[in-house]
Order: C-alpha cells, then structure tokens, then sequence
C-alpha cells in the first residue's frame, strides 16, 4: 500500500484525535480549523487508507492488577521464514505479550509481557515460551518502573 500523502490539516487532526480519540467531530472540526463536513470526511479518508487503524481505550496496567512488565530477548536456533513465521503466529495468540518487535543485532525478537507477579511470568515461560521448538535463549529484564509510555506518534515529524 503506497504511503498517504499527510498534509497539514491531516497532520492536527491526527495530533487531536491522539491526544482525545472520544473527540466530538464538531470540537475536532474547530480544533483544526475546518467545518465539520470536510472534517468528518479527511477523518474517514484518513481511516479507509489506514492511517487510523482504530480507537482504544487505555487501560492502567496497574488498576487492573497487572503490574509487571517484562522484557524478553528472545534469539532462535535457525532464522529461516517459515520458522519467523511459526513464532510470530505462537507470539499472536497469547495475550500476555503487549509488543512484539523482530530486531536485528544479536537477539531475534524483543518481547514486552505483561502480567500480575514473578509467578505468572514463570508460568508463561514454563507453558508457553520454552514450549517454542526453535527457541535457542531467552533473557528476560524486568522494568523496575515507567518513566515515559506514550500511544501518540509525533505526526509533525512525519513525511508528507
């Protein structure tokens, strides 16, 4: 899919509904300096080419009894497609992992877990990760506490 071409006016709604994605189209419309017709018509163009892939709520990971992240380097015995594939597709079915990042450098892939306590992470290790048949080692951090966590990309830095 060819890249959108962002203009200025995409760029402060996309800022906008980042900052607030329950925004009514009438606010976002006078945020950005348009009526609301054209308004909600960039907003829908924007969605139908996939530049706005969906709306979510964000949840405290805290609140929800779910304090622990963790990050896991994971290096596999062989990097052949297939078997990117397979991990890829275990790695999608468990919803303990937050972020999925394939890396170069020494390790394959970078984990992000989420989950209640040191036990659970060990029970996910146990039951899911180490059950992998390619995976060569695992090195797991534990972040100690957030500094910065943002869901909103700086669209003004983008390409045009």
């Amino acid at each position: 899919m060819p890249d959108y071409k962002l203009d200025e006016i995409d760029r402060r709604i996309l800022q906008a509904l980042q900052l607030d994605g329950r925004i009514s189209n009438q606010d976002l419309a006078d945020k950005v300096g348009l009526s609301p017709s054209p308004c909600a018509r960039r907003v829908r163009l924007l969605e139908e080419a996939g530049v706005i892939k969906g709306y979510v709520a964000v949840i405290d990971q805290d609140r929800i009894g779910l304090p622990v992240s963790v990050f896991a380097s994971i290096k596999l015995e062989r990097q052949r497609e297939e078997e990117l594939d397979r991990f890829a597709a275990a790695v999608m079915r468990w919803p303990e992992v937050a972020d999925c990042h394939l890396m170069t450098g020494p390790r394959d892939y970078l984990l992000r877990i989420i989950v209640s306590d040191l036990a659970a992470y060990e029970r996910f290790l146990k039951d899911k990760l180490t059950r992998l048949d390619n995976v060569a080692s695992i090195e797991s951090s534990f972040a100690l506490g957030q500094v910065k966590r943002s869901l909103a990309l700086p669209v003004e830095g983008g390409r045009s």
